[in-house]
């Protein structure tokens, strides 16, 4: 097998620190490699489409399908499995041989879900950080669901915090590099908008259920879970000893659980002012 039978599609938009290393990563195995910008003002497509990958350009109009769905149903449908890769990720050289042996019989899973080595502040988390990405899909057998959040604050384009669904799901256990190379403030900036997003569903139980079900096992239940940022917190860096990674494994159990509590202060003050925030 030379290349993979996969569509990589790279969703973008203003991601010139990363999409080098991103591309590079896959662009000599997999059957295709598109990336899937929103109009960036940097030199991302340049430096992708330098690198042999293809553009397309996505204009989100404000309805579903959002931008992955869209994705799944307009790019490259000649192919029907898709690993998406954030412009910040790259495949593990485990998780590319891992692919070669999956894709050597046919496959009976509609989608994988694939564990994130994830990088904070320069540093890569060897023990706190444990999500897991439902990365590899069967788009005829797997869609993002539709739900009522269009006039949610903080995601816009992009599907919110949860997965799509698909049934069967395995899990593999080789992982997606995750490698941010942007400065610190950027995953305050973008969890700061991300927490509108979670704090507008609080007030919204029909929603925030219909999420529930689209999100991993573990995302179920912390989804229910009290106590989030305190709980956040010790299972990052007590239960699962990010405390051996060092300052890195406390700034993040820090950041994590400041997140959780920036989504309970913002949903206080939304159900106090009465207007569920905005939008």
């Amino acid at each position: 097998m030379s290349r993979l039978p996969v569509l990589v599609a790279i969703p973008t938009l203003n991601e010139e620190r990363n999409i080098a290393a991103a591309v590079g990563s896959v662009i000599d195995h997999f059957e295709a490699v598109v990336v899937v910008d929103s109009g960036s003002a940097d030199a991302t497509c340049r430096i992708a489409a330098g690198l042999g990958a293809e553009i397309v350009r996505y204009e989100w109009d404000g309805r579903y399908p959002k931008k992955k769905q869209w994705c799944l149903e307009n790019v490259r449908t000649d192919l029907p499995w898709v690993l998406f890769l954030d412009g910040d990720e790259r495949p593990s050289e485990e998780l590319l041989a891992g692919l070669r042996q999956l894709f050597s019989r046919p496959v009976e899973a509609a989608a994988f879900d694939i564990p994130l080595a994830y990088w904070f502040a320069g540093r890569r988390l060897r023990h706190g950080h444990t999500i897991v990405k439902r990365a590899l899909l069967d788009r005829t057998r797997c869609r993002f669901p539709a739900l009522g959040d269009l006039d949610a604050p903080g995601m816009g384009e992009q599907e919110g915090h949860y997965q799509p669904i698909a049934e069967p799901v395995r899990t593999l256990r080789w992982p997606i590099e995750h490698r941010d190379e942007d400065p610190v403030r950027s995953w305050f900036d973008r969890h700061n908008r991300y927490s509108d997003w979670e704090a507008w569903l609080e007030l919204r139980p029909g929603v925030r259920e219909e999420i529930r079900l689209a999100k991993t096992r573990q995302g179920r239940i912390f989804h229910r879970a009290p106590c989030k940022p305190l709980l956040s917190f010790c299972y990052a860096y007590l239960f699962r000893r990010g405390f051996l990674d060092g300052r890195a494994g406390l700034d993040y159990a820090l950041a994590m659980s400041f997140y959780r509590w920036q989504i309970g202060l913002k949903a206080r003050e939304n159900r106090r002012l009465g207007g569920g925030g905005a939008g």
